[in-house]
């Protein structure tokens, strides 16, 4: 797919390899034009930085020396990251103070639904006692 005017990728997860970051973030460069590219990486993230970091590096921007030293990923565990890749948290953009007032919301429905239903049931049953007394 090639989207027209895109001049900004954030990976919010690290590739897990040069190629399919190159791919990420080639949706930036399309006919000439420049982009920038932002990628977040956590510390599980260091074995897959260095490869990453040597196309970032010979494309000709600069890297930050602590990444270019860090150890070679080898081959075996490079293919082992590739079919399964990090298990990650779930990224949410909605603070949590909001998702429990949601919660707490739909909590307070669902019982207010409880009860009418509760009262609704009530008034039927006590409509049929008092035929069965006539």
């Amino acid at each position: 797919i090639d989207f027209k005017g895109v001049n900004m990728v954030i990976n919010y997860d690290l590739p897990t390899s040069a190629v399919e970051y190159i791919h990420r973030i080639g949706r930036t460069g399309r006919a000439g034009h420049t982009g920038k590219a932002v990628t977040f990486f956590t510390e599980d993230d260091k074995p897959l930085l260095r490869s990453i970091a040597n196309v970032i590096q010979r494309a000709g921007c600069p890297v930050p020396d602590y990444i270019k030293h860090l150890p070679k990923l080898q081959s075996k565990q490079k293919k082992k990251l590739i079919k399964k890749p990090l298990k990650r948290e779930t990224i949410r953009t909605t603070p949590e103070c909001f998702l429990k007032k949601a919660k707490r919301k739909t909590k307070a429905i669902k019982e207010n639904l409880k009860e009418k239903k509760k009262v609704k049931e009530d008034k039927n049953g006590s409509k049929l006692q008092t035929l069965s007394k006539r």
